[in-house]
């Protein structure tokens, strides 16, 4: 079975479990490394022949041309992650518009293609932010892949579909295409990655994938360039937060290859109904 495997392209110091006014004004003067992380993503992709999704952060994109023309030239599939990574429950829907066109623009400017998908920051389409849907279709996306039915503190839609399916909005249709769980005992695991991805020793996720592929959905698979960069500077942050982000990151790049080895993968667009 092909798989969809995807990364959402953002700096280390990006994240919304460290996000704060006073870091966003800093975001100029902090070390960038996603240019050299995301690299090791290609080149670990390359070797096995492998097309993914890449989520790319317009604020990346426009500081990083050439990276987003090497992902083109390699023949993955461009994606957009929103501009400022700013989590949509943050937003009114006249400054999600703005933020998703804006990407939207970049993306398509640097790579001469259009597109498709999108991916909010940190999945925070949820209940209280469904009216993101139709503004995605009115700006010309095709496919979502933000809702995860799962709890969480930050999102997740618990109880909403797990498989690739389409949502009628008011402006029309889009695909949703949610990060992979695991039914098990009762309780919807995330499986898909990042955390979750560091978290569980692999035999254990793999097992937990397997399940998923039994079913007959394609998993739906998601990193981060920084979850490969275990020297990164470190950030201040509560205990969770710390946790969160630099639990086993040493791990990542071999549980990495190791998963495109056990599994087949190519981009989200490919499993797209036609």
């Amino acid at each position: 079975m092909m798989h969809g495997i995807s990364f959402d392209i953002e700096e280390h110091f990006q994240v919304a479990a460290f996000d704060s006014a006073a870091r966003r004004r800093h975001w100029e003067t902090q070390e960038s490394r996603v240019e050299r992380n995301t690299q090791v993503i290609l080149d670990v992709l390359e070797q096995r022949g492998i097309k993914a999704t890449m989520f790319v952060l317009g604020w990346v994109a426009e500081r990083n041309k050439p990276l987003v023309k090497r992902m083109v030239a390699a023949g993955h599939e461009l994606a957009s992650h929103g501009y400022g990574h700013e989590l949509i429950t943050a937003q009114h829907p006249n400054t999600f518009r703005e933020d998703i066109r804006r990407a939207k623009k970049i993306l398509e400017d640097i790579s001469g293609k259009p597109v498709l998908g999108y991916r909010a920051p940190t999945f925070s389409i949820t209940k209280e932010t469904e009216w993101a849907l139709p503004i995605l279709v009115e700006e010309g996306y095709r496919y979502d892949s933000s809702i995860v039915p799962i709890v969480h503190d930050y999102y997740g839609i618990p109880g909403a579909q797990s498989s690739i399916h389409t949502l009628d909005t008011d402006s029309g249709p889009i695909v949703e295409v949610p990060p992979s769980t695991c039914k098990l005992a009762g309780f919807t695991l995330p499986v898909a990655g990042g955390g979750y991805f560091r978290l569980f020793p692999y035999p254990i996720l793999k097992r937990l994938l397997r399940r998923v592929e039994a079913q007959g959905q394609p998993l739906i698979m998601y990193l981060h360039p920084w979850e490969l960069d275990p020297g990164q500077p470190r950030m201040r942050g509560s205990a969770l937060s710390q946790f969160r982000h630099y639990l086993n990151l040493d791990k990542v790049h071999g549980r990495l290859t190791q998963l495109i080895n056990d599994f087949s993968f190519g981009p989200i667009q490919a499993l797209l109904p036609s």
